[in-house]
């Protein structure tokens, strides 16, 4: 398994399934591991592993900020810390920020001025224009229809959605959002309210059209990760620290009927195990196998129940 020098450019290389991974050991993000220490399993068998990166990789993230009114203190302490809140952004990062309530809009395009960003976060409080309400789902499709026509990114792309898990959805589901994030190549990060929490069991009888807020299920299944914070600015900055300290993997796609949902299983080699018996591997959970002409990436989330 070759480690190609430079970075793919996945939206244009469709042939390829991106897989991006964080090891974690002990809450932190486990760096130095090569390719021979990991184990990839599609529907249980063991797949090749046809390109590695490591964090030497640039990043592009859209930072989605809710603005509805419980997430007021939240959203204050971001714009008076913006700039430590970004600190970490390195030449070749491109950021932009996106803001949503019961409608979503982009405030500031993908960028790698660092000012620009900063002016975006400390105006995000004082955004009145996009009504009541908190639609995560529609928000994130939005974000993901923008990413999908940014031009080509070599490196790892990720939302980073700031929220209380607040809202309902209609007719938007969460399979129909895990879809879009693959046509963008993006995994989903979370910071929530400290009173966030996921949805109970819907329950018997209830109208499937209505679905509740779940960016707990939706970064898991992505491969992204959700931290807890009554203070935005470090957790932000924390989160884009170990953006940058995941792995990037990829196989090629198995021939199946378009839209056969894939399970992936991404696992330590045997050998890395015995080094890190407690590292926690966070990665997409599979994808969907692509349309045969296709340009876009194939999917990754689970199948819908």
């Amino acid at each position: 398994m070759a480690q190609t020098a430079q970075p793919p450019t996945f939206r244009a290389e469709s042939s390829l399934v991106p897989i991006d991974a964080q090891v974690v050991e002990a809450g932190r993000p486990l760096a130095g591991l090569r390719v021979e220490d990991f184990i990839l399993r599609e529907e249980g068998v063991p797949r090749p592993i046809v390109y590695f990166g490591r964090e030497s990789e640039p990043i592009q993230v859209v930072l989605l900020l809710d603005i509805s009114g419980s997430m007021g203190p939240i959203l204050r302490d971001m714009a008076a810390s913006a700039r430590s809140a970004l600190a970490s952004l390195r030449r070749g990062d491109q950021v932009a920020v996106a803001l949503f309530a019961r409608h979503a809009r982009v405030t500031l395009e993908l960028t790698p001025e660092l000012d620009l960003a900063v002016r975006a976060l400390k105006e995000a409080p004082l955004e009145r224009s996009l009504g009541a309400g908190t639609s995560i789902n529609e928000a994130l499709l939005d974000v993901a229809a923008y990413l999908e026509t940014a031009p080509p990114f070599s490196g790892r792309r990720a939302i980073v959605i700031l929220t209380d898990n607040g809202g309902m959805h209609y007719q938007t589901p969460d399979d129909k959002v895990q879809r879009a994030l693959a046509g963008a190549g993006a995994v989903l990060n979370a910071i929530v309210s400290p009173s966030a929490k996921p949805p109970s069991a819907p329950s018997p009888g209830g109208n499937p059209d209505f679905t509740p807020a779940d960016v707990f299920s939706l970064a898991a299944r992505s491969g992204g990760e959700v931290l807890r914070a009554s203070k935005a600015s470090a957790p932000f900055q924390l989160m884009l620290e170990r953006l940058r300290l995941r792995y990037s993997l990829a196989i090629r796609p198995s021939p199946a009927p378009p839209g056969t949902f894939l399970r992936l299983q991404l696992d330590l080699s045997a050998d890395a195990r015995r080094r890190h018996p407690k590292a926690e591997i966070r990665a997409r959970a599979g994808y969907y196998a692509p349309q045969p002409t296709s340009s876009s990436l194939t999917g990754f989330g689970e199948p819908p129940k």
